[in-house]
C-alpha cells in the first residue's frame, strides 16, 4: 500500500461533486488537482495539503503538522498532516478547505507543453 485508501476516500467525499477535480498518481501516493492546481494529497499515511505561506507558524503549531518535505528539503505551503490531525470528518474537511482558500487566492499557473523546455539566445 502506498498511501491510506481509506483517507483518499474520505477526500472523495468531501470534494464530491466539485466540478474540475483530478486525481493523479503522484509521489509515491495520489495527489486531487483542483482547476489544474494541486489541493491535497495522500503519501502514505498522511494528508498532504497545499496551504501556503501566509500564518506559516501558526499552522505549523496545529497537533500532527509538519512542513512537506518529500526531497529532503522542506517545502514552505505544504505541509504533511499526520493521521491523528485528520481522524475526524470535520478535521478532514477543514483541511481541504483551507487547501482550497489557498488556490482561490492564488494565481493560476500556466504549464508548459511536455517535453518542452525553455530556450535562451546567447
Amino acid at each position: 500500500m502506498a498511501y491510506d485508501e481509506a483517507l483518499a476516500e474520505r477526500i472523495r467525499t468531501v470534494l464530491g461533486e466539485r466540478p474540475n477535480v483530478v486525481e493523479k498518481k503522484m509521489f509515491g501516493g495520489i495527489t486531487f488537482m483542483v482547476d489544474d492546481q494541486m489541493c491535497c494529497g495522500v503519501l502514505k499515511d498522511d494528508l498532504i495539503v497545499k496551504v501556503g505561506s501566509e500564518g506559516w507558524d501558526e499552522i505549523l503549531a496545529q497537533p500532527g503538522v509538519r512542513p512537506f518535505d518529500f526531497s529532503g528539503r522542506p517545502m514552505v505551503g505544504m505541509v504533511y498532516v499526520a493521521p491523528a490531525g485528520v481522524s475526524s470528518d470535520r478535521a478532514l474537511r477543514g483541511w481541504i478547505e483551507r487547501g482550497l482558500e489557498f488556490l482561490a487566492r492564488s494565481p493560476k499557473t500556466t504549464r508548459r507543453p511536455r517535453g518542452s523546455t525553455r530556450r535562451t539566445r546567447a
